[in-house]
């Protein structure tokens, strides 16, 4: 756990740098709701700064050969792995995971996920497209997009970093990329990483808010591609925005997961996924399953199982092997799961939970 206060700064065109106007804001450890860090309150100078490393960096990383790339990506894979203690200790201080579930369900799959990204790049082929003129062949070819401006979300802040940038690098594309302000610490520290791997300005990163960090990234007329992990409505906007300098967009947005579950199924066996696909990260997860429609006549046992199954979660330290539910995010995403229990229907129960645990500090619910 945390004893001091760290003073982070943005990776830009190889090095750790501070904003150009000096502004920072405090990062809180969810499970304490204590200060843990400042970082980096950016600005349009930042994201031209890391904007333009990444423009100057794109010409030389393209033009790499896809064994080249897979290899780079291969060894921040072997990185993540070796780093493995280190990465659960910062992703459980900022972003409130239980370590055990980080380090064993997280940290594997995030590394099996750079190697496939890394063979993944040597398959780039292209394909004939058919004869449209008399003595000519046509096929394609795929080339990189150029730089690309991605904004990953805070619920599985490291796990989404590698995602985005992953592909992108290994397609020969630059990236700047801008973790959610409320838990930057992993992806900062994987910048590092790279920083040993990659050239220098082919990955970048700063931190900040959507305003005005994200919408100058978003905007910026030399980035070519912007990739989000957010809600509907940035996604919305990201896309007209995106418009006005006709640049690519990737889109994951906001998702529900509903389970159907029939008269005939296997009770143990429905219990224990509903609740392992629900309760997983304090429920904080696109696919999370927020929506159970049981048949009459295994609703009432299954209503009970799943309520049993939410007693058993053990709340408490984060880096404690026993806890297996952290807190949510941040105050702000508590008093919004809290607005849900207080507008539900007048018809439904509240069998169990729902109140803030006695003697917790931090943003458990």
């Amino acid at each position: 756990m945390a004893t001091t206060t760290a003073s982070l700064q943005n990776f830009i065109d190889g090095e750790y740098v501070d904003p150009v106007e000096g502004q920072t804001e405090p990062v809180l450890n969810p499970a304490t709701g204590e200060v843990i860090a400042h970082a980096p309150l950016s600005t349009a100078a930042d994201v031209d700064r890391a904007v333009t490393a990444a423009r100057n960096a794109f010409d030389g990383w393209a033009t790499t050969t896809p064994g080249e790339r897979a290899g780079m990506l291969l060894k921040l894979a072997d990185a993540i792995e070796e780093h493995g203690e280190e990465l659960a200790a910062l992703e459980s201080d900022n972003a409130g995971k239980p370590i055990e579930a980080f380090r064993n369900d997280e940290i594997p799959f995030m590394v099996d996920n750079l190697r496939f990204f890394a063979g993944a790049a040597r398959c780039l082929e292209g394909r004939a497209t058919g004869e449209y003129l008399g003595g000519y062949t046509s096929m394609t070819r795929r080339e990189p997009v150029g730089v690309i401006g991605q904004i990953a979300p805070w619920n599985y802040p490291l796990m989404m970093a590698v995602w985005k940038i992953g592909p992108a690098l290994g397609a020969g594309n630059t990236v700047v990329l801008k973790p959610a302000e409320t838990t930057p610490l992993t992806t900062l520290k994987l910048a590092e990483y790279a920083g040993e791997i990659f050239p220098k300005g082919v990955l970048n990163v700063i931190t900040g808010h959507g305003d005005p960090t994200g919408q100058a990234l978003v905007t910026h007329e030399q980035v070519d591609m912007v990739s989000l992990t957010g809600s509907v409505e940035t996604g919305k906007w990201i896309a007209r925005s995106a418009a006005d300098t006709l640049k690519r967009v990737h889109l994951e947005l906001g998702g529900k997961a509903p389970v159907v579950v029939f008269d005939d199924v296997d009770m143990s066996t429905a219990l224990e996924t509903i609740a392992a696909t629900g309760y997983y990260n304090a429920g904080q997860d696109c696919t999370a399953a927020t929506r159970v429609l049981a048949a009459s006549g295994i609703h009432d046992e299954l209503v009970s199982g799943l309520a049993e199954q939410a007693r058993g979660l053990v709340i408490g330290d984060t880096f404690s092997e026993d806890t297996t539910l952290g807190p949510l995010n941040s105050s702000r995403q508590r008093e919004r799961v809290e607005g849900f229990l207080e507008r539900r229907p007048t018809h439904a129960e509240l069998v169990t939970g729902g109140a803030e645990p006695d003697g917790m500090p931090g943003f458990y619910l």
